[in-house]
């Protein structure tokens, strides 16, 4: 079994950087090909991860 460093909340964690980055690089991609409602539901998705990753942090301390 994996250990919990395997879970898709932990990946996601360690690469949250990252995701934020490929989701705004989606958005753009979608404003270029005039597809502005999409390019907000992935902002959106961008957003809402943000946040509960500020959420997490203000818990830590």
């Amino acid at each position: 079994m994996g250990d919990e460093s395997d879970t898709v909340a932990a990946i996601a964690q360690l690469y949250l950087g990252n995701i934020l980055y490929a989701l705004e690089l989606a958005a753009i991609s979608l404003e270029e090909q005039q597809k502005a409602t999409d390019a907000s539901f992935y902002r959106g998705i961008a957003r809402k991860l943000a946040e509960a990753r500020g959420r997490e942090r203000k818990r830590e301390g």
